[in-house]
């Protein structure tokens, strides 16, 4: 077929090849036994059942329009460029499954000036900042001392621990804050006022790395499953 032109040949093999690779990757990508080898890591604790595409959900049109859009950005075409392939999983899909009226940190509050210089050492205006998913764990700052990014100036009026919050902070115990304090506030518990009976500190730490909830098995707000959210999706969309 392509006698004497050794070139024509090899781009035809190519080719094939190139088919056939993208019908494999066509069949198998989308099959939830393989999730596992694409993943970047293992999931997060509370996501261990969910599928890739509760969060990488498709992004709008076809390769070939996404791939077009975001040309049109690079020169100077279109204003913004698009999602490519799925959408990216920022704060509006975490809270699709997490939105809590009563979230005592949301992530928009951070957005104020006010916050600013706080938010160049934590960016707590991101969920993932915290949140990180396939990391295998609950929060994946490094330790539990974090409160003091906001709470450096805290004054408690009428402070009814037996250890004041003033000497607390004197003494730069900021670990403990988590000993009492849910930090989203979704938890239903009676907060200790004496320091002896607060939450110990190792198992806030092996909570944050993804063990057992030290602080109540009762929530005001309960995340979405996978399957509920699905729903609302689906009749969203009609």
């Amino acid at each position: 077929m392509f006698k004497g032109n050794p070139l024509r040949r090899r781009q035809y093999i190519g080719s094939l090849v190139g088919i056939a690779l993208g019908v494999v990757a066509y069949i198998l990508l989308p099959l939830k036994a393989i999730e596992d080898f694409l993943s970047l890591g293992p999931m997060n604790t509370g996501h261990e059942d969910l599928s890739c595409t509760a969060c990488h959900t498709p992004a709008k049109g076809n390769v070939f329009q996404q791939i077009q859009a975001n040309v049109a950005h690079a020169v100077g075409a279109r204003k913004s460029g698009v999602d490519f392939g799925t959408h990216n999983v920022d704060n509006k899909k975490c809270l699709e499954c997490h939105d809590r009226p009563n979230d005592r940190h949301p992530t928009h509050r951070f957005l104020e000036t006010r916050f600013q210089d706080e938010i160049a050492e934590i960016d707590a205006t991101q969920c993932e900042t915290c949140h990180r998913e396939h990391n295998d764990t609950r929060v994946v700052l490094p330790d539990a001392k974090f409160c003091v990014t906001c709470h450096h100036d805290l004054e408690v009026i009428n402070d009814p621990l037996d250890v004041p919050h003033s000497k607390l902070i004197k003494d730069e115990q900021w670990s403990t804050c988590l000993q009492c304090h849910d930090f989203h506030g979704n938890h239903i518990y009676e907060v200790a006022e004496k320091m002896k009976d607060t939450i110990p500190i190792k198992h806030i730490q092996a909570y944050l790395k993804g063990g057992k909830d030290p602080f109540s098995k009762k929530k005001k707000y309960v995340p979405l499953s996978e399957e509920e959210w699905s729903k609302i999706n689906k009749k969203y969309k009609k």
